[in-house]
């Protein structure tokens, strides 16, 4: 029998022989049971139909990773096998991932994009217009680039005494994503700026790849400054643009977005003013042909013509309105001395001047009708035609009544 030996001995002999003949494989399987711890370790399951494998990806190699790895990704994991000592097990301790299907770059940004669309940064309800005639323009991009060569060379033709402020930045490298979204928040600090171009001149995806980076697309959309995003050429479509309030195909083109071109508003210029001039004519011409129109009416020409004409009716109007007066007075007369005459035939006083008299007891005017009325002694007064003879009662003689039989 031979000698027995400790775990931690035979263990240690496993370990050696295990790490001493696999320091480096390329395994392929299917991403399962991922985690992410937070101490950045990246740790799964990558397995095939029949076997299955523990795979450790340590945070310095996980900080590297473009992509995020999830359940059921096809991937191929390289790295060591290694024996951890305190479970008695083997694992694969990743320095390289590499999706099948896709390339690492691509998938990366794909998950970026379903990423970020689902939060609403992609919404155009949320992107800002550009003002029409800026008063500063902020440029991120590298100093030494052809983009910014082209951008300047773009604005001074279009609008030569632009004020522009560049923000120095590196364009592709490990830094520069960093770089980009720290410009981004320094932007809107700088006096008189109200608009900021952000981008590089074209390259390969991994040449691009800063303005893939969510820290650059989360700084576009914190921006409070309408963002231009120029990235690459027309093929090129990056994070960066899908999130920038506006999007050029090219450097040049974010000038010309941004820049007002000066010989093309001048020549607007003249052709509004050459429209105003014209409408101002046609409206003098028409103002000019309607006072003409105007001023050849009666009312215009005769002004007073019209008060005249009523004046004369008024006065038609008087003298036909005299004319009835006086009419209706005389016959008003005619009536009254008519009245008058019939009244006067029937007046107790012309009875009385024809030879009657009235008689009435003096002291209380009461005319005497019968000899009933007054007695022997009375006053009476005797009325005729040109005055009253006062006299006393006498007698009295009472007139004989005759019967007659029938």
């Amino acid at each position: 029998m031979t000698e027995p030996l400790s775990v931690t001995e035979l263990t240690r002999q496993l370990k050696d022989c295990l790490e001493g003949n696999f320091p480096l494989v390329a395994v392929q399987g299917e991403v399962s049971s991922c985690t992410h711890a937070a101490s950045g370790h990246v740790y799964f399951t990558l397995k095939d139909e029949q076997a299955q494998i523990r795979v450790v990806m340590w945070k310095r190699t996980a900080s590297r990773l473009k992509f995020d790895v999830k359940d059921g990704m096809e991937l191929v994991a390289v790295g060591a096998v290694e024996l951890y000592a305190p479970r008695g097990t083997y694992q694969l301790v990743v320095e390289d991932l590499v999706p099948q299907g896709i390339g690492p770059l691509e998938l990366a940004f794909r998950q970026m994009h379903e990423k970020l669309h689902a939060e609403g940064l992609f919404d155009p309800s949320r992107k800002r217009p550009l003002p029409r005639f800026p008063r500063r323009i902020a440029i991120i991009t590298s100093p030494t680039g052809a983009a910014i060569r082209d951008i300047l060379q773009v604005m001074s033709r279009r609008w030569p005494s632009l004020n522009v402020v560049l923000l120095p930045v590196a364009v592709q490298g490990d830094a520069a994503a960093s770089q980009i979204a720290e410009a981004l928040k320094r932007v809107s600090k700088l006096d008189g700026v109200d608009v900021v171009i952000a981008g590089r001149g074209g390259g390969s995806l991994e040449d691009l790849w800063a303005f893939n980076e969510e820290i650059v697309a989360r700084a576009i959309a914190a921006c409070p400054l309408p963002v231009v995003s120029a990235v690459g050429h027309e093929i090129d479509v990056t994070i960066a643009d899908l999130v920038a309030d506006r999007r050029a195909l090219t450097p040049s083109e974010a000038a010309e977005l941004v820049v007002p071109d000066m010989v093309e508003l001048e020549s607007q210029l003249q052709y509004v003013g050459k429209r105003l001039i014209g409408s101002l004519r046609e409206q003098a011409t028409s103002a000019r042909r309607q006072l003409e129109l105007l001023s050849s009416r009666r009312v215009i020409r005769q002004p007073f013509d019209r008060v005249q004409q009523q004046t004369q009716r008024l006065d038609d109007w008087y003298d036909q309105l005299t004319r009835a007066i006086r009419s209706r007075t005389l016959l008003a007369e005619s009536r009254v001395v008519n009245i008058a005459g019939s009244l006067n035939a029937l007046s107790p006083l012309n009875v009385l001047e024809r030879g009657y008299s009235i008689t009435q007891r003096a002291e209380s005017d009461q005319v005497v009708r019968h000899t009933g009325d007054v007695n022997v002694g009375d006053v009476i007064a005797t009325r005729i035609g040109d005055g009253r003879i006062i006299s006393t009662v006498d007698s009295l003689e009472q007139k004989e009544t005759k019967l007659t039989k029938g």
